[in-house]
């Protein structure tokens, strides 16, 4: 008797042939042997148990596509990078304030004591308070070059969380896939320990009759022992793939939902697939906004060799004993001019050349950057390419060996195979099992992989969350702050450091 489980996505089938599901073999009996029926009774329970289990699928299982959004939303490296964006978007209203005044104010008080001899003895308080600004007017085009250059670099800083977000994303699905697979191999290896059992049964029925020797009985507890240890390796394999799920993905690894592969998504040929990286990926893209903050910087740095002009203006109300009327005022405007003529003994000339230097640099950086780019879009479509293939010889390979192993056994029982070569093929279809599992997890890997060498493999692109962080956002409400050094989040919490008192004892 044999009986095909077949699974799909969607819904579960039994018919001829095989689409990578599970196959269950009941093991061979003779005729004569008394306790056929009710081994292949429970064999048939068994595999219809397990079709029952396969078919209810859970109200609460997981999906790749929800994986992922909770991967986007509970990921600390996300979220540390988001707050390092952050910190970059402050360097804009750094760099714009050098447009703003500088206001200052003062006060001072003292205690005077004159002794006019032979006049006597004189006490004063003398006091007084004043405020003074400076506004700068032109600075040689420094302010305008380091906003520039600032609002460049927080353009990189989102490539770079864009880049974070592909890495942890990518790794989501891997362990996704991880679980998917050895949860297969386990029932694989489960069951063929289940016909390995009842084939060893058999065996022994047949030997304690005369019809095997000890030898077969022998090699069918080697076979059955070996089976232990693989469903032993599967299991402790099923749980490092279940924690490495539970880091990433920050929810049970339950009930998983193996996904279909998405075609809609992929390119149609590796030259597209190149054009897109060189376009989209964010390395890319974070490596020429790197490059024009670079060029910025060497442009700041040079205005320091240009003229200033600066506005200053004070005013100052004194409070004196010495003074006629005890009180004086005084309000001054002046226009200063500054021209550098030998700047700090040439440093502004030498780090005008360092500057340049790393401009340079930035450039090659770039150049670089979409070699490799490139190379990851060709691998990567390369590696989905062959996963493919190498799925439909698994395929296959299955089939065939399904084949194999039902005509191994109907020659076996007429004498023309020995047992050895039954066992043989029981193991070869259980490694071409595993093979397809295998497989199936590395095209729909192959796939995500791909996806994060274009540079989108990111939430917005995979629509897996309707909550996208805009990290635009954030950029536009410190770019018009002038006062507040307190920072807010969404839910009006504030930001602090609560520490153990123990600690600072």
């Amino acid at each position: 008797m044999t009986c095909r489980f077949y699974w799909y996505r969607t819904d579960y089938r039994v018919h001829s042939g095989y689409c990578g599901g599970i196959v269950l073999l009941s093991a061979p009996k003779r005729p004569d042997i008394r306790h056929r029926t009710k081994t292949l009774l429970s064999t048939a329970v068994s595999a219809a148990a397990l079709f029952l289990a396969l078919d209810s699928r859970p109200a609460t299982a997981l999906t790749l596509d929800e994986a992922l959004a909770s991967t986007y939303q509970c990921s600390p490296a996300i979220d540390a990078e988001r707050a390092r964006l952050r910190a970059t978007d402050e360097d804009v209203p750094i760099a714009q304030s050098g447009y703003r005044p500088d206001i200052v104010a003062g006060a001072d008080l003292g205690r005077r004591n004159q002794d006019n001899s032979p006049g006597g003895t004189t006490n004063q308080s003398p006091r007084g308070w004043g405020v003074a600004l400076a506004q700068p007017i032109f600075r040689g085009f420094q302010v305008t070059n380091a906003v520039n250059e600032a609002q460049s670099r927080v353009r990189a800083g989102r490539e770079r969380l864009r880049t974070v977000e592909q890495d942890k994303l990518f790794e989501a699905t891997t362990t996704f896939m991880e679980v998917v697979a050895q949860q297969a191999i386990l029932k694989l290896n489960e069951n063929n320990l289940n016909v390995l059992t009842e084939e060893l049964k058999a065996t022994r029925d047949r030997f304690a009759v005369g019809e095997v020797t000890r030898t077969d009985v022998a090699q069918s507890e080697a076979r059955r022992a070996d089976a232990v240890a693989q469903v032993d390796q599967a299991r402790a394999d099923l749980q490092t793939a279940r924690a490495a799920f539970e880091r990433t993905v920050c929810q049970p690894a339950d009930r998983l939902v193996e996904p279909a592969l998405k075609r809609n998504m992929l390119p149609k040929s590796q030259q597209e697939a190149v054009d897109i990286s060189i376009q989209e990926n964010p390395r890319i893209v974070g490596a020429l906004y790197t490059e024009q903050a670079a060029r910025f910087t060497v442009d700041a740095i040079r205005g320091q060799l240009l003229p200033q002009v600066t506005l200053e203006a004070n005013y100052d109300n004194r409070f004196d004993d010495q003074l006629i009327d005890g009180e004086s005022q005084t309000a001054a405007v002046r226009g200063v001019v500054t021209v550098p003529i030998y700047e700090r003994g040439g440093v502004v000339h030498a780090q005008v050349r360092q500057a340049k230097h790393v401009h340079l640099a930035s450039l090659q950086e770039v150049e670089q950057t979409t070699i490799e780019v490139k190379a990851n879009a060709i691998r990567a479509w390369s590696q989905l390419v062959g996963a493919q293939a190498q799925l439909e010889s698994a395929k296959a390979a299955v089939e065939a060996n399904t084949i194999a192993l039902t005509g191994v056994r109907e020659e076996e029982r007429v004498g023309q195979r020995t047992l050895i070569e039954v066992l043989n093929a029981q193991q070869e279809l259980l490694n071409s099992q595993v093979t397809l599992v295998t497989t199936r997890r590395d095209v729909i890997i192959a796939a995500y992989g791909l996806q994060a060498a274009l540079g989108r493999l990111d939430a917005l692109s995979l629509g897996v969350t309707d909550v996208i962080y805009d990290p635009q956002q954030h950029a536009q409400e410190v770019d018009s702050k002038w006062f507040g050094i307190s920072i807010t989040h969404d839910d009006g919490r504030h930001e602090r450091l609560d520490v153990d008192p123990g600690v600072l004892k």
